[in-house]
């Protein structure tokens, strides 16, 4: 009977079986499989003036001047719902970042604020990451809030040249972009920058999924438009699946229940 559909006043036979089926726009899952890279946005997904706001109270970056940051370590449950994992410092080894201020360091940052994970437009966005890259329940997921502002010029990445980041799976967000000119975003196929795939500079609500363990990523520097007013860049980047063995080894010391993307 028709009535057997019904539920809160609209017939759910019409909706898809898997409500994150369509959080990407189409295209996105054929690029990543074509040439392991995708740009698209999800304006239309959140709230980008709300997430905005939460950038006002993000504390200074403790090893990096002129950057702020927060950082969390997520992961999905069994039922599918988002939850913090706890404390983990953030690890990337030199094989991966040669940076001087990043290589083969621990890196302890402040939690994601409550609020803004308990919004749902931010469960639902990391609910869909994890679909489009088919992570699996305690599978951990670093998600970061990271930027600069300030005046003059500043190198965002603080000379990491080209590089990755010893993961699998890695998407790159920006949340705001004001008084800025540069900062427009490199793909390689080698370490080298031999080998250029792909340039694009990414406005608000722009996000690039790239597959870290293959491809190289870089940024130019940035600087204001107008110099008599300060600039502010802010990004968000998630990813999983670890082939960085460093920070494999921190989250299983962190979390000894947690499935791994196991390198040996």
């Amino acid at each position: 009977m028709k009535l057997d559909t019904l539920k809160h006043g609209y017939d759910v036979t019409s909706m898809p079986v898997n409500p994150l089926a369509d959080y990407w726009k189409p295209g996105v899952v054929s690029d990543l499989a074509q040439q392991d890279w995708s740009l698209t946005d999800v304006r239309e997904r959140i709230d980008l003036a709300a997430w905005q706001g939460f950038l006002a109270d993000l504390p200074r970056d403790p090893y990096v001047n002129s950057r702020w940051k927060r950082m969390s370590w997520l992961t999905l449950n069994a039922l599918g719902d988002v939850e913090v994992m706890g404390e983990c410092p953030m690890a990337q080894g030199g094989a991966f970042n040669d940076a001087e201020s990043m290589a083969d360091r621990l890196r302890y940052y402040e939690p994601l604020t409550q609020e803004f994970l308990a919004r749902p437009d931010v469960k639902a966005f990391v609910r869909g990451w994890a679909q489009l890259w088919g992570i699996s329940p305690r599978e951990p997921i670093l998600m970061q809030i990271t930027g600069v502002r300030g005046n003059g010029q500043v190198d965002p990445l603080q000379g990491q040249g080209i590089h990755a980041d010893g993961c699998k799976a890695l998407s790159i967000m920006v949340v705001n972009r004001e008084n800025v000119t540069g900062a427009e975003n490199h793909l390689y196929a080698d370490k080298a920058g031999t080998q250029p795939l792909t340039d694009n500079t990414l406005a608000p609500g722009d996000i690039l999924h790239l597959r870290d363990d293959r491809l190289y990523h870089s940024v130019d520097g940035i600087s204001q438009q107008d110099p008599q007013a300060p600039f502010e860049r802010f990004i968000i980047i998630i990813n999983s699946r670890f082939v960085d063995e460093f920070q494999n080894r921190m989250l299983r010391r962190h979390f000894p229940d947690a499935v791994l993307n196991e390198t040996r």
